[in-house]
């Protein structure tokens, strides 16, 4: 048990500790999923969206700290009942989602690693199980180091975590998982291999066969029956592939620009996804570098969600001299996690990304 106990808890801690420190690094990508979480179809906790950023920096901050005060046996009692209670909320939320398929991917690896919903209980399961065992083996959770180290090491944990935090949400995250990171080539993204796996259906054809109701299912062809054809229900049974960028797209006034766009080799992006969410305060910093862009050749959009007579009345108001496209908020959403933010493109490949705090530092030539 001692063994068990011991490999448990560094198993444990370990585990917290990534997990955390993954959605640490893109607090604002975490903060987006509580908030499907919190929709009226999910949990019904809307007076809970305005204060999603926070929630998520204490829930990602809370379950680094839990990793690291477990693994050196900082208040064990505490640890311990947190771990449990943590677990065993997180549990119920991925089996509720799973079971009624409202949100399709729990979050708890940001967007570093994808998990369906059933992956996300099964996994909470077997943790919530090495946490019973660690709750009551605790007796052989000897800490290490003196009290007064392990308040140290605690007390910095907290410190960088506070610090770290800060710092993403400043500029942008260290480290990019999405399919929009900085070298990625959009069209590429969006293709479809030709080896890639096509969708499976099923087919369940319904006749009437001497007066009773008979369903002869097939993979597509229509069936061979004397029966007087009734109706045909389509369920798809295994998905087939899906490039990592498949909804993004440049629009104006009902016409489609995404070709031309990513085929100008130079190209300075404004992404602001959802105007009435946006730091204004971020749109004067963007001037200076829009107006070396536009010295030095590049092209300038915007890409935003808002509507037209927002985005015109904010280009108004700044004294910008380029046009909005509208493109799906999500995805803008997913592209940079700064409202506004900056993209450097040359022949669809994102050369930039640039919090608008980092708005001087772009690089034009």
């Amino acid at each position: 048990m001692r063994i068990l106990v011991g490999f448990l808890r560094i198993f444990v801690g370990i585990f917290f500790i990534i997990s955390g420190m993954i959605k640490l690094n893109d607090p604002v990508g975490f903060s987006f999923k509580l908030k499907d979480y919190f929709a009226p179809e999910v949990l019904n906790l809307e007076f809970l969206v305005p204060f999603a950023l926070g929630i998520a920096m204490f829930v990602v901050i809370f379950e680094v700290m839990l990793g690291l005060m477990l693994i050196i046996g900082y208040a064990k009692k505490f640890t311990l009942w947190s771990l449990l209670l943590m677990i065993v909320f997180f549990t119920f939320l991925t089996f509720y989602s799973a079971y009624f398929n409202k949100v399709t991917d729990c979050g708890c690896f940001g967007d570093a690693l994808k998990l369906t919903p059933w992956q996300s209980f099964y996994k909470d399961v077997v943790l919530l199980v090495m946490i019973l065992i660690l709750f009551y083996g605790r007796s052989y959770i000897e800490p290490f180091f003196t009290k007064a180290v392990r308040t140290l090491v605690t007390f910095l944990g907290f410190i960088g975590c506070m610090g770290f935090g800060y710092y993403v949400l400043q500029h942008l995250p260290v480290v990019d998982f999405r399919p929009y990171h900085v070298g990625a080539n959009i069209q590429e993204g969006m293709s479809i291999p030709e080896s890639a796996p096509e969708p499976i259906y099923e087919y369940n054809w319904r006749f009437k066969v001497n007066g009773e109701e008979k369903i002869i299912t097939t993979n597509g062809e229509y069936p061979q029956s004397d029966g007087e054809f009734i109706d045909v229900e389509t369920e798809e049974i295994q998905a087939g592939y899906e490039p990592p960028i498949h909804d993004f797209s440049i629009e104006r006034d009902g016409e489609n620009y995404t070709e031309e766009m990513l085929n100008e080799e130079k190209l300075i992006v404004v992404v602001a996804y959802s105007l009435s969410n946006s730091e204004m305060k971020g749109f004067p910093k963007l001037k200076s570098a829009l107006t070396r862009a536009r010295e030095a050749g590049y092209k300038i959009i915007g890409m935003s969600a808002s509507s037209r007579e927002k985005t015109e009345a904010l280009t108004k108001e700044y004294g910008f001299d380029f046009d909005f496209y509208f493109c799906d908020e999500t995805t803008l959403k997913t592209i940079v996690r700064s409202n506004p933010g900056l993209l450097k493109v040359s022949k669809g490949t994102i050369l930039q990304k640039l919090h608008y705090n980092d708005a001087d530092e772009l690089t034009v030539e």
